[in-house]
């Protein structure tokens, strides 16, 4: 009996262990972030009488795909991710899973999204939600981030494109308007990463890595944080100059790209050692808080 309820034990630890490999690889925090952006997009899209259930998988299936995109992520990085402290630790790279494991989870998911989204919203969705697992695992992943410092910049577009996908999703075409929620994920993206690479140079200098900072030095890079942190404040206060949105969501953004601002001037000129992932870390309740407010504004009007 005792050894029966040994062996259970362990392959419930066991079962736990392989869960917590599949959401790390997964990037299960990035990918519920991008689905937040999506619902948004979808919740300020005209109402054309879908039910709740088709919503959901809807953006399910975006979800699906996009975490299919963050495992073939590891799957191409794991060289690069076993020299980095940062990462170091990454199933993949660490060895607890294959990478011929993970390719199969990959498709598994992604072929399931896929389904997903050509079932219960409609053939653009999913070809464009395709495409961005492309651009993102691909062309981002497999050769922008080592050809140039302006990967990031470049390959942004990809992991932009949720909000747009959840507004498809729900009207079967595209508008001018999600675009601009696009806008605002694609101008966020440089300063948000860069603060990390300036935060974890070393790291990219040791695996090789163009980084901005690596190849321009990080002065050079804190000025581009800055230079960009601007150009998002004047991006999201679109939405409200064209009538996406009103007051509320304006002074979320007012208040949450003033303290961006604020953070950024303060890497520049009066950093310490906390200062970048200070910035970093408060990008993301950023980018949170600002698609919340975009939510809010709409219900509240309606």
């Amino acid at each position: 009996m005792a050894l029966l309820l040994s062996s259970e034990k362990s392959l419930f630890i066991q079962s736990s262990e392989l869960l917590k490999d599949y959401l790390a690889i997964s990037k299960f925090k990035v990918v519920a972030m991008l689905v937040l952006t999506a619902w948004v997009g979808l919740a300020l899209a005209p109402d054309v009488g879908r039910g709740v259930f088709v919503q959901l998988a809807s953006l399910l299936g975006i979800g699906l795909l996009s975490a299919a995109a963050a495992v073939i992520n590891h799957v191409v990085d794991s060289e690069i991710d076993s020299k980095m402290a940062r990462t170091r630790h990454r199933p993949v790279a660490k060895g607890r899973l294959s990478k011929q494991h993970a390719l199969s989870f990959a498709a598994t998911i992604g072929i399931l999204g896929f389904v997903m989204l050509m079932v219960w919203a409609n053939t653009l969705t999913a070809i464009l939600t395709l495409f961005a697992l492309v651009g993102y695992a691909f062309i981002y992943t497999s050769f922008l981030k080592r050809a140039t410092p302006q990967n990031i910049v470049i390959g942004g577009l990809a992991g932009a494109m949720p909000p747009l996908l959840g507004w498809v999703s729900e009207t079967g075409h595209m508008a001018a308007a999600p675009w601009l929620l696009v806008m605002i994920i694609f101008t966020w993206t440089p300063p948000h990463f860069w603060a990390l690479a300036i935060a974890r140079k070393s790291d990219y200098e040791r695996a090789k890595i163009p980084m901005l900072p690596v190849t321009h030095g990080i002065e050079f890079c804190k000025t581009c944080v800055v230079g960009y942190s601007i150009l998002l404040a004047l991006v999201c206060v679109l939405p409200y100059l064209i009538g996406m949105s009103g007051l509320i969501y304006l002074l979320g953004a007012s208040v949450l790209n003033a303290i961006f601002i604020y953070k950024a001037l303060k890497l520049k000129i009066a950093p310490k050692d906390d200062t970048a992932m200070d910035l970093f870390r408060f990008s993301i309740v950023h980018l949170m808080l600002l698609f919340i407010a975009l939510f809010i504004d709409k219900w509240l009007v309606l």
